[in-house]
């Protein structure tokens, strides 16, 4: 069992969010004690994506068991994690993460590219993917995508706020699948989430363009027309649908 009783290293994590990240290992040590083998932070907290105040701090918390005892533990800590945009830690436990390689491969793919182990042993760096079944997701993904943007545009009755956050929301699903493509053709994956979708764009010869637009509109005050959101659908509609072709296609 990894000795977590030892300092955090704060070495690969910025200034910023250490205060926070020094909180959470101290209220879950405390929530956990020897159940808690490590804390990893991932995503854009470590990159350049990140903006102080706006954006979430994830990690990842690898307990030795879980139970509902340590549900509870960890639920106690939301809302002063809440209040420093700090997400809920997803647990996981070693073997939990070893089997799930086939259907997670996607996630953990993006967590081993963008991650930062600070207490314990890091659980992501030394896994490995079958790319059978990381192109098996990525497929499965964007055609669940394709159902959801369709459906969400009806269920949204045209209201044009309903249709922005599902735009939203889209983009930020692509980037982590954009790079799994890019991973899948042995091709270097971007960490950041404009920088992965320009090269995916580039490599499967897709405009990308849309999507990362909607992605910095919740960033921006700018308030599109109904035409201009309409517009923006249809692209980022046939942008999926293109990857999921893609996808389909490739030859491994």
């Amino acid at each position: 069992m990894a000795d977590t009783r030892s300092a955090p290293r704060w070495d690969w994590v910025r200034e910023i969010i250490r205060e926070p990240l020094r909180l959470l290992v101290e209220r879950l040590q405390a929530a956990l004690g020897d159940n808690l083998q490590s804390v990893t932070v991932v995503g854009s907290s470590l990159t350049d994506d990140f903006q102080p105040g706006v954006s979430d701090i994830n990690t990842v918390a690898v307990l030795g068991e879980h139970d509902v005892a340590t549900l509870n533990a960890v639920a106690s800590l939301v809302r002063p994690m809440s209040r420093r945009n700090l997400s809920p830690p997803l647990l996981m436990t070693p073997s939990y993460i070893d089997r799930s390689r086939d259907v997670f491969g996607v996630e953990f793919l993006d967590f081993q590219l963008t991650h930062a182990t600070i207490l314990g042993a890091d659980p992501f760096a030394s896994l490995s993917m079958q790319k059978t079944g990381v192109r098996l997701q990525c497929e499965r993904e964007l055609k669940a995508m394709l159902v959801r943007l369709r459906q969400g545009y009806i269920a949204g009755g045209g209201n044009k706020r309903i249709v922005r956050d599902l735009l939203i929301s889209t983009a930020k699903g692509l980037a982590p699948v954009a790079r799994a493509m890019l991973w899948l053709k042995d091709i270097e994956r971007p960490r950041t989430m404009g920088a992965a979708l320009r090269k995916a764009a580039g490599e499967f010869h897709v405009d990308l363009d849309r999507v990362i637009a909607a992605e910095r509109r919740r960033y921006e005050k700018h308030r599109p027309t109904d035409a201009e959101i309409e517009g923006t659908f249809a692209l980022v509609l046939r942008a999926v649908d293109l990857l999921a072709t893609t996808v389909d296609g490739f030859e491994l």
